[in-house]
């Protein structure tokens, strides 16, 4: 019998055992130490955002300016597999999928309520609540979803993807990427290393963005339902949700993902159209265009404020805290954005994040963040003291419930949210599945119950944080920790994909395959 493209790899034990062990040795000592573990962290997390935020700002700003300056090069001529090599799938399915891997449900938990933090301490000094700080609070979350962030996340999938389908490195993982620079090649000691900071950005960058939207999925069903939020349901809300994304990484990219991606765009386009048709409409449109215009004249500065005279502490809360989870988030997001992207060219790739990645989640910025804003500003919901003294979950609750036909927008903000994990999910397990996979040729895919088995066992993370007070400050500090040291892997794969660039191409500027 001839087996399945998909079931034919196998599995690399020793790889397959470090990823478990790095997701239980991450999880259990949060578990068992609670209050210690996060002193431990955050302290961590003060200790590098002082002495190294510069770092990640330059180390973003760079990313940027340097893959605006390859799509615009004849090196963003390349066509990943080949000049006769055509995408595997349509571009509005694989745009759909590029963006619900590289955003997941944190985006939802973010875009409600992170003005609401901004507008009681704003930047550059301004008074809380006034004209400045609300202006600047509706222009932030643009910009920290923006260009810069995505440019964070494309730079691994482009090094992956060029080595992957041009180089025929028959392995889907971090290192292949960075292949280039790796005298011993991925399997070396070297490889090795780098695949192990990969595990460890799964735990930081999945591991945050499963960790804060867990809990709000629990408090919107909760509200639907007319029940009380408690543990036993944050407990089944897992379980759905494992049943739900463990179904799609069983069936794969093609049934699973790709419908489910699909799906979630077309329900969130018209639910952020009847948020703006049903809220208020001139104040969104207002506050739009003023937040654009706002980042657009204020980009350079923003990229590279460090806050060096009042140190408020702005910067690394926030623009250093989401360089961080870019950087960690970006690997499973690059291997992911390789897996799909055959038959497209390095420029396609760059623009396509960037500019889609920016306009989709800044829609959602736009119109739902300012929908939250205004119910707070006109005192119809007081959504930042629901932050303070329920929590972000049951504010976001509140703010969806305020819209008319509120059961009909909780179940829809619900359903797109559960996608949106799912999705997470569905991309991180499936990354994990092909570093534990021996040898990964383009076009197969990792053995269905490899997939499955990392999609169970990545529900562990927002589990453990149930039981632990202050789990989501653990989860977002622990970002910071496991970033530090994918700043120098970041570079390694900008001078590998250069390097392979330049010996391919060639100096003389032959023709790209």
């Amino acid at each position: 019998m001839n087996q399945r493209p998909e079931e034919r790899p196998a599995t690399d034990w020793l790889m397959f055992g470090l990823t478990l062990a790095v997701i239980l040795i991450a999880c259990v000592p949060i578990f068992g130490l609670g209050a210690r573990a996060e002193t431990t962290i955050t302290g961590a997390y003060d200790a590098l955002t002082q002495r190294f935020g510069w770092l990640y700002l330059w180390y973003g700003f760079g990313a940027l300016v340097f893959l605006l300056w390859l799509a615009a090069s004849r090196y963003g001529r390349v066509r990943l597999g080949g000049a006769g090599s055509t995408p595997e799938f349509r571009t509005p399915s694989w745009l759909a999928m590029m963006f619900c891997a590289g955003v997941g449900a944190g985006l939802l938990y973010w875009v409600v309520i992170e003005w609401g933090y901004y507008i009681d301490k704003p930047p550059y000094g301004f008074a809380p609540r006034s004209p400045e700080a609300i202006e600047w609070a509706a222009s932030y979350g643009l910009f920290h979803w923006g260009p810069t962030g995505w440019a964070i996340q494309c730079l691994p999938g482009l090094a992956i993807a060029y080595a992957y389908y041009q180089r025929r490195v028959p392995y889907l993982r971090l290192s292949t990427g960075c292949s280039g620079l790796l005298p011993g090649g991925v399997t070396g000691i070297r490889g090795r290393a780098i695949d192990f900071l990969y595990m460890l950005s799964i735990i930081g960058g999945a591991g945050t963005s499963l960790g804060l939207s867990t809990p709000m999925i629990s408090a919107v069903f909760a509200d639907f339902a007319g029940l009380e939020r408690s543990f036993a349901q944050d407990v089944a809300v897992v379980a759905a949700c494992i049943a739900i994304f463990g179904t799609s990484a069983y069936l794969g990219i093609e049934r699973g993902f790709k419908r489910m991606a699909d799906a979630a765009m077309w329900v969130a386009l018209l639910f952020l159209l009847f948020v703006l048709l049903a809220g208020p409409t001139l104040f969104i449109v207002k506050m739009a265009t003023n937040s654009i215009g706002l980042v657009m004249q204020n980009f350079l500065r923003m990229n590279t404020w460090t806050d060096p005279v009042r140190n408020s502490g702005f910067v690394e809360n926030w623009t250093v805290f989401y360089w961080a989870w870019w950087i960690a988030y970006g690997p499973f997001v690059g291997l992911f954005v390789t897996r799909i992207s055959r038959g497209r060219r390095l420029r396609d790739i760059i623009l396509g994040m960037l500019s889609f990645g920016t306009l989709g989640a800044g829609i959602f910025f736009l119109v739902l963040g300012n929908y939250s804003m205004h119910l707070d500003l006109a005192g119809l919901v007081d959504v930042t003291g629901l932050m303070k003294q329920a929590g972000e979950a049951e504010a976001i609750a509140a703010v969806i419930g305020s819209l008319p036909f509120s059961q009909l927008a909780l179940l829809v903000f619900l359903l797109v949210a559960i996608v949106l994990l799912a999705t997470t999910y569905d991309s991180a397990s499936y990354t994990l599945a092909s570093v534990s996979t021996r040898r990964l040729e383009a076009g197969h895919n990792p053995a269905r119950w490899n997939r499955l088995f990392w999609a169970c066992a990545l529900g562990i993370v927002p589990v453990t944080l149930m039981f632990v007070e202050g789990g989501i400050k653990v989860v977002l500090s622990a970002t910071i920790v496991v970033s530090l040291p994918l700043l120098a892997v970041g570079v390694l794969l900008a001078v590998s994909l250069m390097r392979m660039l330049r010996q391919d191409v060639g100096a003389a500027g032959a023709a790209p395959g």
